[in-house]
């Protein structure tokens, strides 16, 4: 069973830190070449990714990275190649609804510049105690920067007590440009026999949507609300503003300072957000032995009630693929397994009879003929839970969470229904006419 420790890296002088931070973005670089390579040879080139020229691109960057962890971020590209092609396979076969992408690239300005690397479980070594501390390998040209000898790694004080101990794997370090701060995430493989949680052998199922962002049940009869008005509603008016400044700039200029610091406060405060809400998803399905989780396609959910652009500003606002990626990365950390199903009908169909033409949605309602009416996001997460097991109990009284800055809190009630949202999305449609430019959502955040 897999667990993660997580740690506060902290170097102690600036000088250190820059090198750090170079180390870190040389990563991104060498990530960014190679997937470009391989984006080229797939997109244009009608060529094999794994014909790409990676052992240039390590001897390019091992002198500042090594070669153990050059070699460790190519083999990450390969593996992000790799699940790609299965999503694919996956939905050519009609098994996924979204079509999936070719992997990303790393440490981008409107994201931020999150930066990160990756070091083999064999080339890292941390020592706990008043000064707990990592040592990780850098290449010789960096080294000689830093004032290191040839046979010294770079070390840097880490702050955090591990809950984990056991064999060590792969360790992934982090940088937040715009939090200013370094995350240390190491895997470690544990003796079941040791796990201080429930038996892991219950599912969950989330339903993803957009006044409430993750609707979850759980086969224990748990079901979580996160809900996502003020969230959205954020959101939008930093677009407004973005849209308001780009209407006010000469012709030839595609953006200034003050919108690209609005993009990324935009784009920031919804990943921290989004981020707060796995976190804190993952630890209760955790503390309900939950051993699989089941997710399913936005697009299917988004369309059966949301206007063409209110979906076109929820995808980018809620970043779905951003939203699996890192639930899959928490969930990998807790050894939960993640898996995508499809979850077509969730949303109209009636957990008492089936019905599914018939059910009417209204805001957050779900009503039938058959005389059920209840909370559709709930419905749908339950409906989507029952499709992948039997072995579903009575459900317990939903807990609802919302948004409060800094963390996800429990209310003791539903969320309020907000006026309609296609009455303010055309609110926000006529404040980007004018001049013709809008606050572009799909450059800047996905």
């Amino acid at each position: 069973m897999k667990r993660a420790n997580q740690f506060d890296v902290r170097p102690r002088s600036a000088k250190e830190r820059e090198g750090f931070k170079r180390w870190l973005d040389a990563s991104a670089s060498l990530w960014n070449e190679t997937n470009y390579a391989r984006r080229q040879a797939f997109l244009e080139n009608d060529e094999s990714v794994w014909d790409a020229d990676t052992g240039k691109l390590e001897g390019k960057y091992k002198g500042v990275l090594s070669s153990s962890v050059a070699q460790q971020i190519i083999r990450k590209n390969s593996e992000a190649w790799r699940s790609f092609f299965s999503s694919n396979e996956k939905y050519h076969a009609g098994k996924l609804d979204e079509k999936p992408s070719p992997p990303g690239y790393w440490g981008n300005e409107e994201d931020g510049r999150i930066l990160r690397t990756y070091v083999r479980n064999d080339q890292y070594t941390i020592e706990y105690g008043e000064r707990s501390r990592l040592e990780v390998p850098i290449g010789s040209e960096l080294k000689d920067e830093l004032g290191l000898n040839r046979n010294q790694r770079l070390r840097v004080e880490i702050a955090g007590d591990p809950k984990w101990s056991g064999e060590q794997g792969r360790l992934e370090l982090v940088y937040d440009e715009l939090a200013d701060t370094f995350r240390a995430f190491q895997p470690v493989t544990i003796n079941e026999s040791r796990l201080d949680s429930p038996l892991a052998d219950h599912s969950a199922a989330l339903d993803v949507g957009a006044n409430n962002l993750v609707a979850c049940t759980v086969s224990t009869g748990k079901q979580l609300l996160y809900e996502g008005r003020d969230l959205f509603g954020e959101f939008r008016n930093i677009t407004e503003r973005i849209a308001y400044f780009q209407s006010r700039l000469e012709d030839q200029k595609k953006t200034s300072k003050r919108i690209d610091r609005l993009y990324q406060k935009r784009t920031n405060r919804r990943d921290h957000a989004q981020d707060a809400l796995v976190r804190d998803l993952v630890e209760r399905l955790y503390d309900e032995g939950v051993s699989t989780l089941y997710v399913g396609d936005i697009k299917g959910v988004l369309s059966t009630h949301w206007s063409p652009v209110v979906n076109e500003k929820t995808h980018n606002f809620w970043a779905y693929r951003r939203f699996i990626n890192r639930l899959e990365s928490v969930c990998e950390e807790y050894g939960i397994v993640v898996e995508e199903e499809s979850e077509a009908w969730t949303s109209q169909e009636c957990p008492e009879c089936g019905e599914r033409e018939e059910t009417i949605r209204h805001e957050d309602s779900l009503t039938c003929p058959c005389g059920f009416e209840g909370h559709a996001d709930l419905v749908a997460s339950e409906s989507f839970l029952r499709r992948q097991t039997n072995a579903v109990g009575p459900m317990a009284r939903p807990v609802y969470l919302k948004w409060n800055n800094h963390e996800w809190r429990e209310h003791h009630g539903p969320p309020s229904i907000a006026v309609e949202t296609t009455a303010n999305e055309d609110y926000t449609d006529r404040s980007t006419t004018p001049s013709g430019k809008v606050a572009s959502v799909e450059t800047q955040d996905d």
